[in-house]
């Protein structure tokens, strides 16, 4: 394999993405932007905004495409509001993966759309207990299925642990109500939604695989709720429940270890043939994880690490992009260099997926190296990640650059 990335646009792209990272990522951000209403701290309304912008190099295209590409991987606006403690909205809008190929010439092409990302009311009894109900991202499995796209310590998340983005669900959320708090230690969110009517999973339905299109093919009557649920116990430092995305490196900031267990239920979520006749099929998802997060000395050195063991049941010899019947592993480490400097941190990291299928007896393999270097933590940074994909003869190979700026 031969890596010929262009070396003079990265070099542009770093040039020009640099003093903007040091000129918008404060030193001294606190919260962005908050704004107060009277002398009441619990009266407010938080803006948070945040873009990605990638530079990709991919080994395997087709003849007449180029290796290299721009992408706006994400470009987010996302609102929180109280009227007191008791009660909290969240709206969260934005558009991702968008290239040369999902943009439209007015801005008016379903690539190019804004939508709505998250949209729910949120009833705060204590810190045992919130209740709430919308679009919501109070999702189960994992960690990594709650991952906050602020703070990856990767450039972006473990795909497949978003279990059931565009199957059950519109871009990993449901509309349903939620429970979630902590019980001393423990932290827990429950969650009963609708099952999308719709679903990335078009394939015609066959007896010989499952098809992820229930509610669609057999009604919402026995194929319209899911259920899901994640727990984790906070065994150092306790982490905000506040909103259900997750953090994925604290940088040093707190010392955390978490171990957590999760699930996913999506009853008659699949459909089969079976004597001619549409059979549902149930869909179930389990897994178990740990986090750790962890301060090394007195220069700022931090270890973060985190494991997850999946197992998927999306029905009979289900196979279909990232998602199929069977197991997962995937971890990741990184590590914070010491350093005496504020304005820069770097951090290499590296990760690994396996996932095995019943349908296949070849494994899914994913590597990547890659290394963060931190202008204002993850409010001003540069990624750049080097990932390898086998899967039976087919092995694919892409380096990408990206730039990320938060406020």
């Amino acid at each position: 394999m031969k890596l010929k990335p262009n070396y003079l646009l990265i070099f542009f792209f770093l040039i020009c993405i640099i003093p903007i990272c040091r000129s918008q990522g404060s030193l001294y951000y606190d919260g962005g932007f908050k704004i107060k209403f009277g002398e009441n701290k619990d009266k407010f309304l938080r803006i948070i905004s945040w873009v990605q912008a990638q530079y990709n190099y991919s080994e395997e295209v087709p003849e007449n495409e180029s290796n290299y590409n721009f992408q706006l991987r994400r470009a987010r606006l996302l609102l929180i509001g109280q009227i007191t403690k008791d009660f909290t909205i969240v709206t969260h809008l934005g558009l991702n993966n968008l290239n040369a190929n999902t943009m439209s010439p007015t801005g008016v092409g379903d690539g190019s759309q804004l939508f709505m990302h998250d949209a729910w009311a949120q009833y705060n009894f204590n810190e045992k207990l919130s209740v709430g109900g919308g679009l919501h991202y109070f999702n189960g499995v994992s960690r990594l299925n709650n991952q906050s796209t602020l703070n990856m310590l990767t450039l972006d998340n473990n795909r497949a642990s978003w279990a059931t983005l565009g199957l059950s669900d519109q871009f990993a959320r449901h509309i349903g109500v939620f429970a979630k708090g902590k019980l001393g230690k423990l932290e827990y969110q429950l969650a009963i939604n609708d099952a999308s009517a719709s679903s990335l999973d078009t394939r015609q339905i066959n007896s010989t695989n499952s098809v992820y299109s229930g509610r669609s093919v057999i009604g919402s009557k026995t194929a319209g709720k899911t259920y899901a649920g994640y727990f984790s116990y906070n065994f150092l430092d306790q982490e905000s429940n506040y909103l259900p995305y997750k953090v994925g490196s604290y940088l040093g900031t707190k010392s955390v270890f978490n171990l957590g267990a999760g699930f996913f239920m999506h009853p008659n979520g699949s459909v089969i043939f079976e004597n001619l006749e549409p059979k549902g099929e149930d869909v179930s998802i389990f897994a178990i994880d740990a986090f750790f997060d962890q301060p090394l000395g007195s220069l700022g050195a931090a270890l973060t690490a985190y494991a997850v063991f999946q197992k998927n049941d999306y029905g009979t010899n289900y196979l279909f992009g990232p998602y199929g019947t069977g197991s997962m592993f995937y971890s990741h480490v990184g590590y914070l260099l010491s350093t005496t400097k504020t304005d820069l941190k770097l951090q290499p990291y590296a990760s690994i997926s396996q996932q095995s299928f019943d349908i296949s007896e070849e494994d899914r393999t994913i590597l990547g190296i890659g290394i963060n270097a931190y202008f204002s933590g993850h409010n001003s940074k540069l990624t750049l990640e080097y990932k390898n994909e086998k899967f039976g003869d087919v092995e694919q190979t892409i380096v990408g650059l990206q730039a990320m700026i938060y406020l």
